[in-house]
């Protein structure tokens, strides 16, 4: 397995990513825990855990974590915030860990660019019995900003039409795989300061910005800064994060 061109794109946009994507607020972390029943050094694996947003949120609430990631980049910078001890390069299709390892793991804003049969069939590989699977989405809410509606349309003329993007929801392959019980999900929401540098740096993190040619990223880049810097923008917006969980079958 390797990973998709378009997720490839994060390694150029690391920085970025570190800067503009939220932070996990303990609120999270601790409706996660109490869903899967993790108690304090319960040993948690985050997949395709990126700069470490999630990891570090996990160690936080004293959990144990080993964060598996398969792009240097952000590897880097991952290790930079939670130690290389923890860390390790990986795919979720063939994850280096050892069998009936970990009480959860944890997928945050990546299990679209999985091969959702290999991933869950390796998932399931290092789980004891009974573990946790957390599918983690961040939806921020721009609410009536002025420029949100026209920076929102911009970007999703740029999306690409792609399964990654428009596949099945994660439900659908939980279902399938017949392997998982209790499937279901519980929203937390949450705040994220709102400068507008943090919120051009998380437009250009987005993989498909990051995809564009130089020139034309370049101008979406200043027409997404002036829209926003013409507008108003609040000290704080609020971030929406969906938990989908799930416990595997004993």
């Amino acid at each position: 397995m390797s990973l998709h061109p378009l997720a490839e794109r994060f390694a150029s946009v690391a920085d970025h990513y570190e800067r503009g994507r939220p932070e996990y607020a303990p609120a999270v972390i601790g409706a996660l825990a109490a869903e899967l029943g993790l108690a304090r050094g319960a040993m948690v694996l985050d997949l395709a855990a990126g700069t470490g947003k999630l990891t570090r949120a996990l160690l936080a609430a004293e959990l144990d974590v080993i964060a598996i990631e398969p792009q240097a980049a952000l590897r880097e910078v991952l290790a930079t915030g939670v130690g290389e001890h923890r860390v390790r390069e990986g795919l979720a299709e063939a994850i280096p860990q050892p069998d009936s390892s970990v009480q959860a793991v944890t997928v945050a804003d990546a299990f679209h660019w999985f091969d959702h049969g290999k991933a869950l069939e390796e998932i399931r590989r290092v789980l004891v019995p009974g573990g946790g699977l957390a599918v983690i989405a961040t939806v921020p809410d721009w609410g009536g900003a002025s420029w949100a509606h026209e920076i929102g349309t911009l970007i999703a003329a740029l999306r690409p039409e792609h399964p990654h993007f428009d596949g099945p929801p994660w439900q659908d392959a939980l279902h399938a795989s017949g392997h998982w019980r209790d499937v279901r999900e519980v929203r937390v929401t949450c705040t994220r300061p709102a400068e507008p540098e943090r919120i051009v740096d998380h437009m250009i993190s987005m993989s498909w910005v990051a995809a564009l040619p130089p020139a034309r990223r370049d101008e979406t880049i200043e027409r997404i800064r002036t829209l926003i810097e013409d507008g108003e923008t609040p000290a704080e917006m609020p971030v929406h994060v969906v938990l989908g969980l799930a416990s595997l079958r004993a």
